[in-house]
């Protein structure tokens, strides 16, 4: 009764995981050595067990949910890159289109930050702070807006050169 159940919740499937030998030996072998990042190995395990060849498990979105404790949109993404993307785009990470936050500072601008850093500070100050540079790179329209903990972090970049630009 238990094959019947699952060869008729396989046939319904939109998308089949089928895998070569290859392909299962290679998914076998990353979950031998156990190595890499846990998605990658949860991802890996999901395909072993919904694999419908001859080698392959056949198990129901149900069992694998149960026996991986994960979720059925996460063994849904799975099956359906798969078969949308291939085998290799699977494992692999999605890389995003866009930064999750575009840069305020890109190379231009960042040089204007720092020949501003590397100037003389403004009279009365015997050196830039953070803040006066947070508010003289909007002044001067370098950027629109800028934290003091951004500029700290791009002169963190280039703090090297800088200590060697203000003790030459």
């Amino acid at each position: 009764m238990e094959a019947m159940m699952s060869a008729r919740e396989i046939s319904v499937k939109k998308y089949v995981v089928r895998l070569s030998g290859e392909e299962r030996a290679q998914l076998e072998a990353l979950i031998r050595k156990g190595k890499g990042p846990a998605q990658r190995l949860l991802k890996a395990r999901i395909l072993l067990k919904a694999d419908v060849s001859e080698a392959g498990e056949g198990w129901s979105d149900g069992r694998i949910i149960e026996a991986l404790e994960t979720g059925p949109s996460m063994v849904y993404r799975v099956r359906k890159r798969l078969v949308e993307e291939g085998f290799d785009a699977v494992l692999s990470r999605k890389q995003r289109a866009t930064p999750a936050v575009a840069r305020i500072f890109d190379g231009e601008k960042e040089a204007k930050l720092i020949a501003l850093a590397c100037s003389k500070p403004p009279k009365g100050r015997a050196r830039w702070t953070l803040r006066l540079l947070e508010s003289k790179v909007v002044e001067l329209n370098i950027v629109d807006r800028a934290s003091d903990s951004t500029i700290g972090r791009v002169l963190k970049k280039t703090r090297s050169s800088l200590i060697a630009v203000s003790n030459g």
